[in-house]
């Protein structure tokens, strides 16, 4: 009983600290490494609960927690780079920032002026050149 006590108390205390950092922090990487913290707690409660009772079904459920921190962490990371790459910061109040432009009433609309773009032209490849010739067969001596 005390072990599973001791890996409750663990796994709850990394949900805290992933929650208190995800709600307290700005950086964008510190905000998604404390949601995979967020994570690991429960997937670590989950297993403790799964060993206590014997049964697979936490180990099971850990399976997909893992799978979906996986997916977030890949997604973290192209907003990382989209949010660096435009404000050259991880803050993240910038991102209201990255809004569009406002878009125009269509009654103030001015005639739009065609615009002729070149024809795009696509890279060919170079001719494989011709087909080695033919050779008979001759007798090889041994």
């Amino acid at each position: 009983m005390t072990v599973l006590t001791n890996y409750l108390i663990v796994g709850s205390i990394l949900f805290v600290l992933g929650a208190i950092g995800f709600l307290t922090r700005r950086n964008l990487i510190t905000m998604m490494l404390s949601a995979e913290m967020m994570l690991h707690g429960v997937s670590l409660n989950l297993v403790a609960f799964s060993k206590y009772h014997g049964n697979m079904q936490g180990q099971a459920f850990t399976a997909f927690i893992l799978t979906v921190a996986a997916c977030e962490a890949g997604l973290a990371l192209a907003l990382i780079l989209t949010l660096y790459k435009r404000t050259k910061s991880l803050d993240v109040n910038l991102w209201s920032q990255l809004a569009d432009a406002d878009i125009d009433s269509p009654h103030e609309k001015e005639p739009a002026v065609p615009t002729t773009q070149p024809a795009q032209e696509f890279p060919h490849l170079t001719p494989a050149g011709k087909s080695p010739p033919f050779q008979k067969e001759t007798a090889h001596r041994v």
